[in-house]
């Protein structure tokens, strides 16, 4: 070797340690482009020190099938005794009733949609709960509130005391127990969370189906209190399963980092890189805006039966019809929804609004009871559908480290199309005689969110188009500067060039 080999060879050593410097300027240049486009992935995954050193990779099984199942319990229990109001509802009417009260409907549509409403209002502080306490702390401690809810509710003589008992109470300790049972899931699944999702999300298809005719046989045995007791032991149940949450994701860097203080806990309390996507901006205001009239079949449609049909109609089937589709419909999409590819899940969104829309102007135009029953199955299977690819949803626009807040803003601003829209419901029904002008109106709000989800797409491949070019153009300007920094280099480690 000689030695002009050898001085090339040290210069050469000796420009080497400057590239990994250059390197990070340019990842920190193009986290910092993610992070002015909105991209809280990206931001999520440059200020975690943790996903660096390793990625986390989820077990897709082993006690991930014990917590898929306490999962399904819980939305089964929940949304089950929710979508099953309506039995109560007829029941809150015969006890409470009056003929000489003409907005009995309208105030005791409250109880039902206030409770519903409460479930998802709460959201946005249970995610709070969930990021500080964890999954298994908060499920656990709002499955024991719902239970002394629903206890009291069983003695209550009044609507007004049910307000509170039922449509607070017992709902806040429903979503406490909810969201977690969600946000566990993307702990031991990732390949397989759109399956996972669609058959916890099934429990409460299977609650539907079943509970309509165990509550209208105790209800007509035991009364409305002792319904409400016995029911007290699906809440019971729920607390036991809370316990199989076992977090297994590591925490973010931000809850970990001691230099923050006020920052850093403001940053846990709410995460504003929700925010910063575009995407999530719009998914979070569409589907809000398609839900005025999402929950009034389930309130109204058995007294509109009853109306429309006579009081011997059977219609506990179709309380029946729409939870065994909805419950195939999870199944179905959920699986489906793992082989579309990135946000266009929405589309399926879309075809589901516009048919459950579509589905509720049906409702008044059918003089048969044949053509009620082909209404609900297809409502209930388009319902299925919805429900089931939230959570894949939420991950795919804000990753899998904002995704506990994602979703509960997310059902915190569904707590008011929720919660209004069945009152509205019930009040055209006591002013106009009829509930026809009431599902007619039912079917519009659907309709406007899916357009309006129609957006995102478009929305999220234009923010990753722009994120490719400012890649691009910081790499190349990345090789412009290390050559620059080699032409000097090897002019050097070649003396008899310059002679």
């Amino acid at each position: 070797m000689t030695d002009s080999e050898t001085s090339a060879i040290k210069d050469s050593l000796t420009v080497s340690p400057a590239e990994p410097d250059e390197t990070k300027d340019t990842e920190k240049n193009f986290n910092q482009v993610k992070k002015e486009n909105g991209d809280s992935k990206g931001t999520s995954s440059a200020k975690d020190p943790g996903a660096a050193e390793k990625e986390f990779v989820h077990p897709e099984g082993g006690w991930g099938w014990v917590v898929m199942l306490a999962s399904m319990w819980c939305n089964g229990s929940v949304f089950g005794i929710q979508n099953a109001f309506g039995i109560m509802f007829v029941a809150l009417l015969k006890e409470f009733g009056s003929e000489h009260d003409e907005d009995l409907k309208f105030r005791t549509a409250w109880v039902g949609s206030l409770s519903m409403g409460m479930i998802f209002f709460c959201s946005p502080i249970v995610s709070v709960f969930t990021d500080l306490l964890g999954c298994r702390i908060t499920a656990v401690g709002g499955a024991a509130v719902g239970l002394v809810g629903l206890l009291a509710s069983s003695f209550v003589t009044s609507l007004e005391l049910m307000y509170f008992t039922y449509g607070i109470v017992f709902a806040c300790g429903c979503s406490f127990a909810y969201q977690p049972s969600l946000v566990i899931l993307g702990h031991y699944f990732k390949k397989r969370l759109g399956l996972v999702n669609g058959i916890v999300t099934a429990g409460s298809s299977v609650f539907t189906v079943t509970l309509p005719f165990m509550l209208s046989g105790l209800l007509e045995k035991v009364g409305r209190q002792n319904t409400m007791r016995v029911l007290c032991i699906f809440m019971f149940i729920l607390l036991l399963a809370g316990f199989t949450y076992k977090p297994l994701m590591p925490k973010s860097a931000s809850s970990s980092s001691k230099s923050g203080g006020q920052c850093v806990a403001l940053k846990r309390v709410f995460n504003v890189n929700i925010w910063k996507s575009l995407g999530y901006r719009i998914w979070a205001f569409g589907i809000p805006a398609a839900l005025y009239g999402y929950f009034v079949p389930y309130v109204h449609l058995m007294k509109h039966v009853e109306e429309r049909f006579g009081v011997d109609a059977n219609k506990e089937v179709l309380l029946m019809c729409i939870g065994i589709t909805s419950g195939v419909g999870r199944l179905i999409f959920g699986r489906v929804a793992d082989y579309v590819p990135g946000v266009n899940k929405v589309f399926l969104q879309v075809s589901s609004f516009l048919v459950i829309g579509l589905m509720s102007m049906m409702i008044p135009l059918c003089n048969i009871f044949g053509g009620l029953v082909a209404v609900c199955l297809l409502m209930g299977l388009f319902d299925g559908c919805f429900i089931c690819i939230m959570a894949p949803i939420a991950f795919e626009l804000v990753g899998s480290q904002n995704v506990s807040q994602a979703i509960g803003f997310l059902l915190g601003m569904m707590s008011v199309p929720m919660t209004v829209g069945p009152p509205i419901a019930g009040f055209l029904r006591d002013r106009l005689g009829s509930y026809d002008v009431a599902f007619y109106l039912a079917g519009i709000p659907p309709m406007i969110g899916g357009a309006v989800l129609c957006l995102i797409p478009w929305v999220e491949a234009r923010r990753k188009r722009i994120e490719m070019e400012a890649a691009k153009d910081t790499t190349e300007k990345m090789l412009e500067h290390k050559g620059s920094n080699e032409g000097p280099a090897e002019s050097a480690s070649h003396p008899e060039s310059v002679i």
